[in-house]
């Protein structure tokens, strides 16, 4: 009796140790800032008169690497877009895949995954207030900022219970483009030239999933934002 109550006690013990060596782990990987950590460490130092450029996203960004990489190799931009992340996780590895690499301007587009609760029940004024961080971030370090609109989406495949998106991305937007408006940051709008119909969603021309845009609406996303980088830089 003696002897199972040992081995009782150990195999709780170890029981619990796993369990907190998985919580440690989903905790550090939360931010995921392994995604880059390689591509970051072979990123030289930017040259001295180099104009390093950063988009800072999710799928979109990603997916705009992927797609189109010709845009962001002949222009010299640096993609840090991870799938399913929102503005909490784009916040904790701000330091390490934008200031870490000392660009002179960030292109920040984050919301979309806020807004289908990807981490938790959506908050607005959080969900803004990580942005506005960002770019009080960025701006600290003496980095230029981009501030973008969410793109339109008529819902989430993913998350069919969210029925008003139309509705959140349109105030957030509104909020990011009066932030930007008052600290005088320029505002690229993905999102007019990209809605359409009565249920505000990404125009089927720029989309075969009503979320992520294809090599069109990528094309569309860089004639607007490209003049805007110029312009900055």
């Amino acid at each position: 009796m003696k002897r199972f109550t040992v081995l009782a006690i150990s195999l709780l013990c170890l029981t619990c140790m796993g369990a907190m060596a998985q919580k440690k782990q989903t905790h550090d990987q939360f931010a995921n800032f392994k995604r880059y950590e390689q591509a970051n460490k072979e990123l030289p130092a930017p040259a001295k008169k180099e104009k390093r450029v950063v988009f800072m996203g999710n799928s979109i960004t990603e997916g705009w690497v992927k797609i189109h990489p010709e845009f962001f190799k002949e222009n010299g931009y640096v993609g840090r877009g991870i799938s399913g992340q929102t503005s909490y996780q784009f916040l904790l590895r701000f330091r390490e895949d934008v200031i870490n690499l000392k660009p002179k301007l960030v292109i920040i587009n984050a919301g979309t995954n806020d807004i289908a609760e990807n981490t938790g029940p959506y908050d607005i004024d959080i969900t803004f207030g990580n942005i506005a961080s960002m770019a009080e971030i960025a701006k600290a370090n003496k980095i230029k900022v981009i501030l973008t609109s969410v793109l339109p989406a008529a819902g989430f495949r993913w998350n069919k219970k969210i029925t008003d998106a139309p509705d959140r991305i349109e105030a957030l937007n509104a909020k990011i483009k009066e932030y930007a408006k008052a600290n005088k940051i320029p505002y690229v709008d993905y999102y007019t030239p990209m809605v359409t119909g009565a249920e505000r969603a990404l125009n089927p021309d720029y989309s075969k999933d009503g979320v992520h845009p294809t090599l069109d609406g990528y094309i569309v996303m860089e004639a607007l934002i490209k003049p805007v980088i110029d312009k900055a830089l």
